[in-house]
C-alpha cells in the first residue's frame, strides 16, 4: 500500500473531485460527516469547543459545528483571524454556519483566548497537513494556551504545529488524544518522535477515488495484511523438508543462550525444513533440551566447513563481541556466499569495525534498533533523518535494513515498506532474537531478501497482536510470540 505526502494528497483530493465528480465544498461535507460521526460515536455532546483557522482545515471544523448542531449539539467557535479572506470552501461553511448559531468567535488577540479546562472537548482544526512552517505570534501562544487546559483535544487530518512529511522537532504542537487522519496514515503519524502529540489516531475513509493510486508513484509503502498475504507462499500437499532449506542460527556465547534458543525456536516456527544452532558457550545442551528438532553444531571450523550446506544464516542472537565471536563475523563475511541476516552483537562487532560495512554480501539483511542503526551510521539529527538515511544506506550497500521501531522500516535498495502490526509488549529482550529467526527461515525458504523481510517483520508483529488477547504488554514473552506464528499464519492464508 503506497503511502502518500501531502502534496499526493492535495493531488488524490482534486482527482477525486475531477473523476468522482464531486465539489470540493462537497468533498469537504463528506469528510466532516466522518468526523462528526466520530465524535457522536464517543459520546462527545457537551462543553466542545472548535477551533478552526482560515484555511481548508478550517472549514472542516466549521462543516462539523454545523453537523453537530443539526444533531442538537450546541459546540462554541473560534476562528484565528489575521484579517485575510479564508479559502473558498471555509467562505461557503462559514456562511452556512451563520444561519444557524451566533456563537462563533474570533480572535484577534490574546485578551480574546476563551477559557478552558479539563471538562471541555476540543476539536482542533487550526492548520492540518498544509502547514510548512513553526507556529509563532498569537498562533504559538493559542496552542500553548489550547495544551494547558488539560482538556480532550481532537485533531483534524494532523495536530495543528506538526509537519507532514518532515520532522516538527522544536515545534509548538497540538498534544492530542486522537487525531482523525483521513484515508490513509500520513508520515508523521508514523514516528515515534511526535507519538507524545498526536495520541491515538483514526484513520477515516472519506471515499477518495481509488484510481488515483494506479496513477501516483511512490517509494514509501505500508505493508498490511493484504501485502502480506500477497507475498506468503503456501505449501504444497506434495512439499517435504528438502523444499524449504536448511536455516543455521549462530550465537550463544556464555551466559546467552537464552537468545538462541528464542531466535531458533522461532525458526523452527516459520518452517525451515531443517535448523541448526551453532553455539559459542557449552550450554549447547539447553538447546537440545528445550528444542529437540533443532540439531547443534560446535567449533568455528566445523561451522567453515558445513556454510554450502546452510541456506541462510542468521548471526547475532547471544553472540558477544570477544575474539572469537569476531573472528565468526569475519569467517562468514568473508567465505558465506548465502543469504545472511545479521542482528545484535552481530551488527556490534560491526559497528565497531565499520570496514566490515564494505564486505556486506549482496541482499544481506540488518536488522537494528535505532541506537544500533546510530552506531553503524552515525548519530541521526531526528527519526525522519534516520529513515532517509536507512532508504540511502540499503541502496549504496545495496542490503536490506529492517530498523526497528514501532511502525518498523524495511528499507530495500531505496524504497521503504512501514509495518503496520505489532504492540507494545515486543519492547523487551527476546523480541528482536525472535525476530531474526522468522526471517532466516524465510530467507531459508527460497522468500528474496526484501519479501523475507518484509514478510518476516509483518508476521512477527501480527503473532504479538494474537498472542496480546490473552497477555497484557507487561507479561508478552517473545515464546508467546513464537507460539502464535501458527495463528498468523492462517490469517495470511485466509485472506480471500
Amino acid at each position: 500500500m503506497k503511502l502518500l505526502n501531502a502534496e499526493h494528497i492535495r493531488k488524490w483530493d482534486e482527482y477525486t473531485i475531477q473523476h468522482e465528480p464531486i465539489s470540493s465544498v462537497e468533498l469537504m461535507e463528506r469528510a466532516a460527516l466522518k468526523c462528526t460521526g466520530w465524535l457522536i460515536s464517543k459520546q462527545y455532546y457537551d462543553h466542545i469547543k472548535i477551533f478552526c483557522g482560515k484555511g481548508n482545515n478550517g472549514g472542516d471544523g466549521l462543516a462539523i459545528a454545523r453537523q453537530l448542531i443539526d444533531q442538537n449539539i450546541y459546540p462554541t467557535v473560534y476562528i484565528l483571524e489575521f484579517g485575510h479572506k479564508g479559502t473558498d470552501d471555509f467562505q461557503v461553511n462559514l456562511q452556512r454556519l451563520h444561519k444557524l448559531t451566533k456563537d462563533i468567535h474570533f480572535i484577534q488577540s490574546e485578551e480574546a483566548f476563551p477559557l478552558l479546562n479539563s471538562n471541555n472537548v476540543i476539536v482542533d482544526c487550526l492548520f492540518g497537513s498544509g502547514l510548512n512552517r513553526p507556529l509563532d505570534g498569537i498562533t504559538k501562544h493559542l496552542v500553548d494556551h489550547i495544551n494547558s487546559a488539560g482538556a480532550t483535544i481532537i485533531s483534524i487530518d494532523v495536530p495543528s504545529g506538526m509537519f507532514p512529511d518532515k520532522s516538527s522537532r522544536g515545534n509548538t504542537i497540538i498534544r492530542a488524544t486522537s487525531t482523525l487522519t483521513f484515508q490513509t496514515l500520513k508520515l508523521c503519524l508514523l514516528s515515534s518522535d511526535n507519538s507524545e502529540f498526536f495520541g491515538d489516531v483514526e484513520v477515516l475513509d472519506i471515499g477518495l477515488h481509488t484510481d488515483f493510486l494506479k496513477s501516483v508513484e511512490s517509494d514509501i509503502h505500508l505493508t498490511n495484511l493484504e501485502d502480506a498475504s500477497t507475498i506468503y507462499q503456501p505449501r504444497s500437499a506434495f512439499s517435504h523438508k528438502g523444499n524449504f532449506g536448511n536455516a543455521l542460527i549462530v550465537g550463544g556465547a556464555s551466559g546467552k543462550s537464552g537468545a538462541a534458543i528464542i531466535a531458533t525456536e522461532s525458526c523452527l516456527r516459520t518452517g525451515a525444513g531443517l535448523t541448526s544452532v551453532y553455539m559459542l558457550s557449552e550450554e549447547y545442551t539447553s538447546i537440545n533440551t528445550r528444542l529437540p528438532e533443532a540439531m547443534t553444531l560446535t567449533g568455528a571450523e566445523m561451522v567453515k566447513q558445513n556454510l554450502t550446506r546452510f541456506s541462510a544464516i542468521g548471526v547475532g542472537p547471544g553472540l558477544g563481541t570477544d575474539d572469537m565471536a569476531q573472528h565468526i563475523i569475519s569467517l562468514l563475511l568473508e567465505n558465506y556466499k548465502g543469504s545472511l541476516v545479521l542482528d545484535a552483537d552481530a551488527l556490534n562487532i560491526i559497528s565497531a569495525n565499520l570496514q566490515l560495512l564494505e564486505q556486506l554480501p549482496p541482499n544481506c539483511i540488518l536488522t537494528p534498533h535505532p541506537k544500533e542503526f546510530d552506531r553503524l551510521f552515525g548519530d541521526q539529527e531526528d527519526e525522519f533523518k534516520r529513515w532517509q538515511t536507512a532508504l540511502d544506506r540499503s541502496a549504496t550497500l545495496n542490503c536490506i535494513i529492517v530498523l526497528k521501531g514501532h511502525y518498523t522500516l524495511v528499507a530495500a535498495k531505496g524504497k521503504g515498506y512501514f509495518n503496520t502490526t505489532g504492540n507494545a509488549g515486543l519492547a523487551k529482550g527476546g523480541s528482536g532474537d525472535t525476530l531474526t529467526g522468522i526471517i532466516t527461515t524465510l530467507l531459508a525458504q527460497q522468500y528474496n531478501p526484501e519479501d523475507a523481510a518484509r514478510l518476516g517483520v509483518y508476521l512477527h508483529g501480527l503473532a504479538a497482536d494474537l498472542a496480546i488477547a490473552d497477555q497484557s504488554y507487561e507479561t508478552l514473552l517473545a515464546s508467546d510470540v513464537s507460539a502464535n506464528l501458527g495463528k498468523a499464519f492462517k490469517m495470511l492464508l485466509n485472506v480471500s
